[in-house]
């Protein structure tokens, strides 16, 4: 049977969110934001150069590869990717933090002529009255540095993304006039930011669509981003109302990583909408992704995370389990993938793991055995059955062998 058969999909049947009928781009934030997280190391430069060819790998369109006017030895690592980028001929394009500055925006200048690629510098500010109050800005100040900044920046020949800090808690008109001013001084993408994880869907599809009729009130032809938050665990839903309500590009971070409890997650980002049918990107290289991206951060992937933790496709429950076993009796691992999993693992190059704990059937002992070439006899499996009714947690492989 297929498995529109064998699965009636209630999400199909009156969907509010549509698929959009154009190409959604991704920008891919762990080596910048993803670094402000406090509980992460920073990788090494090899680490960086690995992860990056992953992203391209994985149809990534664009990394924010770091802030130059950082300065010391992360500049030198952003330089670095610059020209791995340009010499390897990698398809992803490279874009930079900087404040609406010119000292932050001319390393950017410097490292782009040296290692001959573009790079899109994504200058940013703060927009909301909560930062307008606490840094005694004033609107006429923050045009100034709009203008100057973005000017400065497009007459030395780099691509411009203006960043809005905490749009999501923005006056419009507010927005509307640091939009206007950057546009009108030759930005080429403007990036709405939900930078405290305040939003919820319907904000972000409202603020979005605001920032779409100011684009089209400038006439049009600049990308729209956006920039999402996980303080609310709204971060993937939050970035699927965006694109319906017109966002060109979505930003998240490898595992969801940064400040305070992070940004979207890149993988399940882009693990929702190739569920959703929404891109058509080959995925099959995003769990090394994941891993490489923890190694790096010296960051532990929780047990349960969606997909890529250690728990998502493993069970010991006997009646789960049972179902799972049945499914792969018949030779059918697609079958095994959905009779108690919503995200087939076989996609993400994963598969179904039965072990044996207190919860478990004598055909989760069966199983575990005969799939590792281990004669399932009757005392074997009621030793291993028997241990596992008195164990308070899954038996580990050393415990089951020596069982066996």
């Amino acid at each position: 049977m297929s498995n529109n058969e064998l699965v009636y999909d209630w999400n199909k049947i009156e969907p509010t969110i549509k698929a959009p009928n154009r190409k959604i781009s991704f920008d891919d934030e762990t080596l910048r934001d993803g670094l402000q997280s406090p509980s992460v190391c920073e990788p090494t430069i090899d680490k960086k150069l690995e992860l990056l060819h992953l992203m391209n790998d994985l149809g990534i369109d664009t990394a924010d590869i770091g802030l130059p006017g950082a300065g010391g030895t992360h500049a030198a690592g952003v330089e670095r990717l610059a020209k791995e980028i340009a010499d390897k001929n990698l398809n992803i394009r490279a874009n930079c933090a900087a404040r609406t500055h010119r000292s932050d925006i001319q390393p950017i200048i410097d490292i782009s002529q040296r290692a001959g690629i573009p790079i899109e510098a994504c200058t940013f500010i703060g927009s909301s009255p909560v930062r307008f109050y606490a840094e005694d800005w004033t609107i006429d100040k923050l045009l100034h540095l709009t203008e100057d900044a973005v000017t400065f920046a497009v007459s030395n020949n780099l691509p411009v993304m203006y960043v809005t800090e905490d749009t999501t808690r923005a006056n419009p008109e507010t927005i509307r006039q640091l939009y206007t001013t950057a546009i009108r001084a030759g930005a080429k993408a403007v990036c709405v930011c939900d930078t405290v994880g305040h939003s919820t869907p319907d904000g972000a599809r409202a603020v979005v669509s605001f920032v779409k009729s100011i684009i089209e009130d400038e006439g049009g032809g600049v990308r729209l981003d956006w920039h999402g938050h996980q303080d609310r665990g709204l971060g993937i839903i939050n970035s699927i109302a965006a694109i319906e309500a017109g966002a060109d590009q979505v930003h998240g971070s490898a595992l969801g990583v940064g400040e305070r409890v992070g940004n979207t997650p890149m993988d399940g980002l882009l693990v929702n909408l190739k569920l959703m049918g929404w891109i058509d990107n080959d995925l099959s290289r995003l769990r090394e992704y994941c891993e490489v991206a923890a190694s790096g951060c010296n960051w532990t992937i929780p047990f349960n995370y969606p997909v890529f933790g250690r728990d998502a496709f493993r069970t010991a429950t006997g009646v789960h389990a049972a179902a799972v076993i049945k499914s792969y009796r018949k030779g059918d691992t697609e079958l095994a993938d959905l009779v108690y999993s919503g995200v087939p693992a076989g996609l993400f190059g994963l598969r179904q793991v039965i072990e044996i704990g207190p919860m478990s059937g004598k055909s989760n002992v069966v199983y575990w055995l005969e799939s590792r070439g281990l004669e399932a006899s009757e005392d074997r499996v009621t030793r291993v059955y028997e241990k596992a009714k008195s164990s308070s947690s899954v038996l580990t492989e050393d415990e089951v062998m020596e069982l066996v």
